[in-house]
């Protein structure tokens, strides 16, 4: 009842506020996470220290700030997706190159993206299905607030989007596949595993670091290519997407090329604006296992 009460009194009637109302709403957010809660605030500055060890300490900070205004804007801008039109959430969020996917759908082939928790992605998970011509599905963490998590899943998904969690991919990728629908699957592949033994481990922002192993093993398994969703900010609310393909033939691949790449490209599009990247997640809060 609580959680229904602060979704539908709360949450959805601040997003019908001007657009210009709600930004100023996130500057105030912002201010109360850096200055007066200092939410995460140590493990922000550890996780930017490690990865950019030769930067000053006034430069970490400096980003640090961004990251949170940018954090700030990020929550606003989830609330303003529960009600943003389908024409002015394109408007926000425009892809550059969806035409490189297009073969692919035609000849009934699925694809994989990987992506990221760099910048804005709930709007990625709202506009993809109308983004390409694929059956867009999201792949996806349950909330441990389910009653939450049916309420934004149920506005993410408006347009027709669909969204599984990790229990029930295998089953989504073998219905789809059976049934020869040519599916993008959506898989952000950048926060830390459950499972240190069943990870794969690499070199990531100057520190050892484990890897879901969720795409390349799907990838794998149905030999689907494989894209990097990369985004960008273009300015504050706005942005675009652009689609690297990693591997056309994934079962042609040694083992581990495909996350390894992935790594390789989400790192450079941090070291490009590191500020957009979620710095609060504890990231690296496990180790390599001696084996």
């Amino acid at each position: 009842m609580l959680n229904t009460w602060l979704f539908y009194g709360i949450l959805l009637p601040i997003s019908y506020l001007p657009i210009q109302l709600l930004y100023g709403l996130a500057d105030f957010v912002h201010f109360v996470l850096y200055h007066i809660i200092g939410y995460r605030k140590k493990v922000v500055l550890t996780n930017l220290r490690n990865s950019f060890p030769e930067k000053s300490d006034k430069e970490i900070k400096l980003i640090a700030k961004k990251f949170y205004k940018h954090l700030a804007d990020i929550f606003i801008e989830a609330i303003l997706n529960l009600r943003l039109s389908q024409k002015k959430l394109f408007e926000r969020y425009r892809c550059t190159n969806s035409e490189i996917l297009l073969p692919y759908y035609e000849s009934g082939k699925s694809i994989i993206l990987m992506s990221a928790h760099y910048n804005n992605w709930e709007y990625m998970i709202t506009t993809l299905e109308h983004q390409i011509k694929h059956h867009g599905v999201g792949v996806g963490k349950e909330l441990s607030n389910k009653t939450l998590d049916k309420y934004l899943n149920k506005y993410r998904t408006r347009y027709g989007t669909e969204v599984v969690f990790a229990t029930k991919v295998r089953d989504t990728f073998d219905y789809y596949n059976r049934h020869n629908v040519p599916i993008a699957y959506m898989m952000l592949s950048d926060q830390s595993p459950n499972n240190i033994n069943k990870c794969f481990w690499t070199t990531f922002m100057n520190q050892e670091t484990g890897f879901i192993f969720g795409a390349e093993h799907f990838a794998k398994k149905y030999n689907f290519p494989v894209f990097y969703y990369d985004v960008q900010k273009v300015k504050r609310g706005y942005y675009e997407i652009t689609f690297h393909l990693i591997t056309e033939q994934p079962t042609e691949e040694a083992h581990g090329y495909i996350t390894k790449r992935y790594v390789e490209l989400l790192e450079e599009t941090i070291k490009r604006k590191p500020e957009y990247w979620l710095w609060s997640h504890r990231r690296w809060k496990h180790k390599k296992p001696n084996i």
